[in-house]
């Protein structure tokens, strides 16, 4: 689905990724400890600024967002279905630089990695989970 072929094997780099297909969404999930950091998805006609595009939407940081929207409008939204401060869709066909979006894909995790309980923390960072 992704324009990136490096895309998924990224995300599931990192540390105690694991990955789901949430049929009725349509949504390919990537979480770390049963929270999710990252989905690709094409939302359909029905879904207007969004329809058709391949995205991947990202945890970030509301200050940054703002910033990344505003220098990148055309390809990066808004998170798609979701809260719309926290999360960003970037375009997968557009022009963000690629090391720019492996900075954000690394940037979600980190944002729902610090979120997780220090048990499992520990857990990932040991490679048992």
């Amino acid at each position: 689905m992704t324009a990136h072929e490096w895309l998924d094997a990224y995300l599931l780099g990192m540390p105690g990724a694991t990955t789901d297909y949430k049929v009725e969404w349509e949504w390919q999930r990537y979480q770390v400890g049963g929270k999710m950091f990252a989905a690709t998805m094409q939302p359909g006609p029905q879904y207007h600024e969004y329809a058709g595009r391949r995205l991947v939407s990202l945890k970030c940081d509301p200050a940054w967002a703002e910033q990344l929207r505003a220098e990148h409008p055309d390809d990066i939204l808004p998170g798609f279905y979701a809260d719309k401060r926290h999360w960003i869709s970037v375009d997968l066909d557009g022009d963000v630089p690629e090391d720019l979006l492996r900075e954000l894909c690394g940037h979600s995790y980190n944002l729902v990695f610090a979120k997780l309980t220090k048990k499992m923390q520990r857990e990932i960072a040991e490679g048992q989970s």
